[in-house]
This record gives structure tokens, C-alpha cells and sequence, in this order.
């Protein structure tokens, strides 16, 4: 299993089934908090085939169809993630219904700008206007490719590889190869100026994803796989001791964060290069630390715009648990376990 001795496999499951347990006892709403936890549980299932991870996605999202759904923007289209797994896990035509309408969303009224690139929100309003953020690759890219494979809808496929195209120009640095948190194209420039970590994990986790939807035979997966390459070479140089990585990458100064680390992690594990084993057991190490004995996932900072500088950052809380703490945490557990998945990792 993707090199796991059979000791790390029953504890890592043991872990998964911890997390997945805190996860449950979260009062979420239908958007994006609920999109990252629950994509975390529908990978726990993927892992382990538990039937009671897939038991309760179902009766959650149709308890909530009963209460009806808030309007679309990109954050709240991070829920289709979990959709796309009911229905291959139920056969049930309302998930992929669903799914398939917030994708059609994204196609034809979500905000764009420059060549089609989305324009990231969070609410029905207009809220950053022409600003892309590395969270979008997560909350509406990366679903649209997984919906366009899954439906042979070839535009969305392209659509949704064009938004890694774009985003990696905007954000990811030249020199230093890190992922900038925003870009505003009206004012040119890169907001804040600062790498951080949860944002650096947006990217490189599902690039990592892509590369294992997508062949050599598209154009931009050489893409894919050399900006990957270079930001995950970059990141193992900048692990904390602890095994984790700072919320502003480059700036020891500011505290280590946890869910940004279980994305860095996972991209690893997925991508499986050697020389990044030794990288990937410290992040486990570390990552499981911050694990509580109820499955709470500790030190994940709460919800972050691009703020003004990096002292902003810093002072950004990190006290709750936190449902993308609890899913990038779930994503990580559950790529080490996954067969078939990596190329090498030997946590």
C-alpha cells in the first residue's frame, strides 16, 4: 500500500477514523468549510471503504437538500467535490445532478476575467474584483476537471486545466518557484506579496491530483508536472524541524500551520518523489502530532483573505478546530494508504 508497513497502515487508519469521527460532530453549513472537510471523509472512504464514512456524506447533504441550497460562487462549488463521490459510491442520479448544475455554473455565470480566469468569491457579491487566489484551484478548478472526465465533457476539462495554466502564471514566483496567496489584476500586482503556506498547499495538492487524472498526452500536463516539480523542491527546503511548514512559508517567525502542512504533505505523497521520503516521514510525524485524541486537528488557522502584510498573518487565529484542517488532514492520511496513488512514498 503506496510502501506502508502494516503497523503505519492500522495506524493510519486509526487515525482516519479518529478524524473522521471529530469531523462529523461540526455543525457546517453548505459551503466551502463543509467542501474541504467533506472531501476529506469522501477520500477516507476512497482509503478505506468504510461504509460509515459514506453513510453519514449521505444523510448529511440529504438533510440539507431539505433546508435548500444558498446561491453558487467558487467557494460554495467546493461542496461538488463530496457529490461527485455519492454518486459513484450510490448510483444516486440528484448527486450528480447537482454536481453537474455547479459546474454549469462555473462554465457560464461565474465571475471571470483576462482569459476566462475565475475571479475568486465568496459570496453572491462581487467581492475581490479581477483577483485570482490559489484557493480557487482547490475550490472550482480541480472539481471542474473531475467533472469534465467524468462526464466526457471535454471543455470543462480544458476550462479547468486553463486555471492551473493562469494561476501559475499570476502566482507562482519565478525565482523562488512559491505560490503568491493572490494576484489583482487591477492593480498588477501581488497584494500582500506573500507566500503562504495553506495557499501554497491549494496548488501544489491538486496539481499533484491533476497529474493523476491527466497523461503526457494533454498539452498542460508537462506544465502541470514542471510547476509542481519546482514548488515541491522548494518547499521540502523550507520544513520546519517539527516536521511542519510556517503560515508564511519563508518567515520562521510566523507560528507552523497544520492544514497548509497536510496539503504539502499530501502533494508529496502523491507526487512520490525519493528524495523527498525523509520530508514526507518528518511532515507525518509532525502532522499526527497535531492530532488530538478525539480526531481534533490542532493549529489550523482560520479563514484568510489576503490580507495587508505579513504581521496580519501572523495574528490570523489558529485555536479552533477548523473543517479544512480536518479535510487536508484526511486528504494527507488517506493518500498514504490509497493504492495506487504514489509513485514511491515510503512513510
Amino acid at each position: 500500500m503506496s510502501g506502508v508497513s502494516g503497523d503505519r497502515d492500522a495506524e493510519i487508519r486509526t487515525l482516519i477514523d479518529r478524524v473522521v469521527q471529530r469531523t462529523k460532530n461540526i455543525d457546517f453549513s453548505w459551503s466551502w468549510p463543509a467542501g474541504v472537510a467533506f472531501y476529506g471523509v469522501s477520500r477516507a472512504w476512497e482509503s478505506t471503504g468504510k461504509s460509515e464514512h459514506i453513510d453519514f456524506l449521505k444523510k448529511w447533504v440529504d438533510d440539507y437538500l431539505l433546508l435548500g441550497l444558498p446561491p453558487f460562487q467558487v467557494n460554495v462549488v467546493s461542496m461538488g467535490h463530496c457529490l461527485i463521490t455519492l454518486h459513484e459510491a450510490t448510483g444516486e442520479d440528484k448527486y450528480l445532478e447537482l454536481a453537474l448544475k455547479k459546474a454549469t455554473y462555473l462554465e457560464k455565470e461565474a465571475l471571470r476575467f483576462g482569459d476566462r480566469v475565475f475571479q475568486h468569491t465568496v459570496s453572491s457579491t462581487n467581492d475581490f474584483p479581477e483577483q485570482a487566489w490559489a484557493d480557487t484551484l482547490f475550490m472550482a478548478a480541480y472539481f471542474l476537471l473531475r467533472m469534465g472526465l467524468k462526464t466526457g465533457n471535454k471543455a470543462w476539462v480544458d476550462d479547468g486545466l486553463n486555471q492551473w495554466y493562469w494561476h501559475e502564471e499570476y502566482l507562482q514566483d519565478n525565482t523562488n518557484n512559491l505560490y503568491y496567496h493572490g494576484w489583482d489584476n487591477v492593480q498588477k500586482n501581488h497584494l500582500s506579496g506573500l507566500f503562504w503556506c495553506r495557499g501554497n498547499s491549494w496548488a501544489a495538492y491538486t496539481m499533484a491530483q491533476a497529474l493523476q487524472h491527466i497523461t503526457y498526452l494533454y498539452p498542460a500536463f508537462m506544465r502541470i508536472e514542471g510547476s509542481l516539480r519546482d514548488q515541491l523542491s522548494a518547499l521540502v527546503r523550507l520544513q520546519s524541524p517539527d516536521g511542519l511548514w510556517h503560515t508564511i512559508l519563508d518567515d520562521p517567525t510566523s507560528y507552523c500551520e497544520t492544514s497548509g502542512s497536510a496539503g504539502i504533505a499530501a502533494a508529496l505523497a502523491l507526487n512520490g518523489h525519493p528524495l523527498h521520503r525523509k520530508a514526507l516521514e518528518n511532515a507525518y510525524q509532525g502532522i499526527v502530532s497535531q492530532i488530538g485524541p478525539d480526531g481534533s486537528v490542532l493549529n489550523v488557522s482560520g479563514g484568510t483573505g489576503v490580507m495587508n502584510d505579513a504581521e496580519a498573518y501572523r495574528q490570523i487565529p489558529h485555536k479552533r478546530v477548523q473543517g479544512w484542517g480536518q479535510g487536508l488532514t484526511l486528504a494527507f492520511l488517506s493518500a498514504l494508504i490509497r493504492p495506487g496513488v504514489s509513485k514511491g512514498s515510503s512513510v
